[in-house]
């Protein structure tokens, strides 16, 4: 069996709902050949999926006798499965601060933040320019250092401190989240000058929200802001695991 029948199946499965794949499985289960297969058209309702559909029964053509009906049934269900657990354990959540519309429903990012923090077991990482008030992401946070949860802020530090800031970011984090640790750039030659420009929040190392906005009630409140929230897959874990390194390796540490 060649790698075109799986590609085809593979591109019916993305294309068209697990329902409708489970109707071509069992429509092709038991046929004594390819050209005993049903007219796409009583399978599936678009130009795409048709051809889609049709691609499959070529590939699966080509294959001569080596495939046959069910275990071709069995690859679209096995296929379906998989991108029905993918879809269960990786979510992609567009989230939005600003004028909105009636087309495409969205949250805040406040809201987003506040719930993240919520949800946190064991730790919360936060990476942004600068953070100043947002009263409600740092009552969710007290909240969480509260019941155990390791709260990390990398912000940008002030000239002072070696960075780029005229006032210091650090002050009231100390006063308002004392559980928190608080970590900076350590910027190294190559690095002078540079900014802590990313805005992230990683929740648990499994789920992460990469952002526009920095952490401040004008980001959340007045600007037009734009991030994405990933609930599992490899993205939250890889970003949790590679600020780890940085504070091992020491380019960020402690204040």
């Amino acid at each position: 069996m060649d790698d075109s029948l799986f590609d085809a199946v593979s591109d019916l499965v993305a294309l068209v709902s697990p329902t409708k794949v489970r109707t071509v499985a069992a429509a092709l289960r038991g046929l004594a050949s390819p050209e005993s297969a049903p007219n796409p058209n009583t399978l599936v309702d678009t130009p795409a999926a048709r051809a889609a559909v049709e691609r499959v029964i070529a590939c699966w053509a080509s294959q001569g006798c080596s495939t046959s009906s069910d275990e071709l049934a069995g690859i679209l269900l096995g296929a379906c499965e998989t991108r029905l657990r993918v879809e269960r354990e990786l979510s992609i959540e567009l989230v939005w601060t600003g004028p909105t519309t009636r087309f495409v429903p969205m949250r805040r990012t406040e809201q987003v933040l506040v719930d993240l923090v919520a949800s946190a077991t064991s730790s919360v990482f936060f990476v942004s320019f600068v953070a100043f008030g947002v009263h409600s992401v740092v009552t969710a946070l007290d909240a969480a250092t509260r019941r155990g949860v390791r709260v990390r802020f990398l912000i940008e530090s002030s000239t002072k401190e070696g960075g780029t800031l005229k006032v210091n970011n650090f002050a009231s984090f100390r006063k308002h989240l004392p559980q928190a640790e608080l970590l900076t750039w350590t910027k190294r030659k190559d690095y002078e000058g540079g900014k802590v420009h990313a805005k992230i929040a990683v929740v648990d190392e499994a789920r992460a929200f990469i952002t526009s906005a920095n952490l401040t009630g004008h980001a959340l409140e007045k600007n037009m802001e734009v991030g994405v929230l990933m609930h599992g897959g490899p993205v939250p874990r890889a970003i949790a695991l590679h600020l780890d390194a940085l504070v091992e390796e020491g380019f960020v540490a402690p204040i």
